[in-house]
């Protein structure tokens, strides 16, 4: 892989310890600004739905950017709104910078993506595409917890001056190695307009693998979210555990999206089917031995490797799918990703409150994948009956034609 593409990868786990650290820095935050808990909490929610609407939006508005301006644009505006954000008193600022922010940081990473599946071989994709999405992995095992720290040591503006910090490296990068003119690497976007790229959308392969890529990271962000009580409260173990707990789930991501990286390419579909029904079993068993200590420390390692091993193949499947959409496919898998994201930990805390306890995430995200895999079914058995037509339509014409030279 060329080393361009793992800086940009540096830069995807600045933004993505971003968006993750304000789960241990919230208390924090509403002291220092004199809001409430929940009023501090919003912020993340803000980084969310910036992140589901940036995607596709600002992919859309930089399709007739160079792939250097656009990327440029994107990570300098994202490293500005997060020095203004560590300066600022004002509540209202900060969450006018998180949305700012997000909206950069979706734009950074859907141009990003088909950048990086340029900067390879078409047959490199799935490994392209891994090397991009290990910065989020690393984001989970160093990233949150070293944001933890240091707000806990210099205060939470010091976390937003290291995400910003971090984010430096990545722009000479994009400097040295990203063209300066053109199309996105590998494409050709000025021949084909904004509204063709959208009518891609209507493509069953694209679309299925977009809910696909959606169902899998919401049961994976479901139990993610909740991992904290479901270890302090379900398996008893103290407050300490946790950040250990967190660390290993990141360690097994990045273990499978570097391995799932090299599969994805030669052997998608098996990947799939065998990680998704490994996953549904893994979430069940998860769910029914989350009394126990040891099995929580080996299911959170194993369920963190397969549940981003399977998701980063789908992101590449999206990428190989959307042929009609060049510039915007990045989009598409930002936007996919990140409304599960956002829809994995709504279930979960629904299932909450409804007193069912914090086993209960566990179970929803079981039933996610487990979603995924009957979407799968269907789709797969539903585009075998034509085929089976067609074969036996030719059966028949050979058949006839025979009869009529006998």
């Amino acid at each position: 892989m060329p080393f361009a593409l793992h800086l940009l990868g540096l830069a995807v786990f600045a933004q993505g310890t971003s968006e993750f650290m304000l789960s241990g820095l919230g208390p924090d935050i509403a002291r220092d600004l004199q809001v409430s808990i929940p009023a501090a909490g919003s912020l993340t929610s803000a980084f969310a739905v910036g992140m589901v609407v940036g995607a596709p939006l600002m992919a859309v508005v930089s399709r007739r950017w160079s792939p250097r301006r656009a990327l440029l644009l994107f990570l300098v505006t994202f490293l500005v709104v997060h020095v203004v954000g560590a300066l600022t008193a004002s509540y209202a600022v900060l969450l006018v910078t998180r949305v700012v922010g997000a909206l950069a940081n979706a734009g950074f990473l859907a141009v990003a993506l088909v950048t990086a599946v340029g900067m390879v071989d078409r047959t490199k994709t799935g490994r392209a595409t891994s090397a991009l999405l290990g910065g989020v992995t690393m984001a989970c095992v160093v990233g949150v917890p070293a944001g933890a720290v240091l707000g806990q040591m210099w205060g939470w503006r010091s976390a937003f001056w290291a995400v910003a910090l971090v984010s430096v490296p990545a722009v000479f990068a994009i400097l040295r190695a990203v063209p300066a003119s053109g199309a996105a690497p590998g494409t050709d976007a000025g021949d084909v307009g904004a509204w063709a790229e959208l009518r891609s959308l209507r493509e069953p392969r694209l679309l299925v693998t977009l809910v696909l890529g959606a169902l899998v990271n919401g049961a994976t962000f479901c139990t993610f979210t909740y991992l904290s009580p479901l270890v302090t409260s379900v398996t008893g173990l103290g407050a300490v555990w946790v950040p250990v707990m967190l660390a290993l789930f990141g360690v097994g991501s990045f273990v499978g999206v570097t391995v799932g990286g090299r599969i994805a390419d030669a052997r998608p579909v098996p990947l799939l089917v065998a990680g998704g029904l490994a996953l549904v079993v893994g979430w069940v068993v998860l769910a029914v031995t989350a009394g126990s200590p040891a099995a929580v420390t080996v299911l959170v390692l194993v369920q963190g490797a397969l549940s981003f091993a399977v998701g980063s193949t789908l992101v590449s499947q999206v990428l190989y799918a959307a042929t009609g959409a060049p510039t915007l496919a990045g989009g598409f898998a930002t936007a996919a990703l990140n409304v599960g994201a956002a829809a994995g930990p709504w279930c979960g805390g629904l299932v909450i409150a409804a007193g069912h306890g914090f086993r209960a995430p566990v179970w929803v995200s079981a039933a996610l994948v487990a979603l995924a895999l009957a979407v799968a079914g269907v789709v797969a058995a539903v585009a075998r009956v034509p085929a089976r037509r067609r074969t036996a339509a030719g059966s028949s014409a050979a058949r006839d034609g025979g009869r009529e030279y006998v």
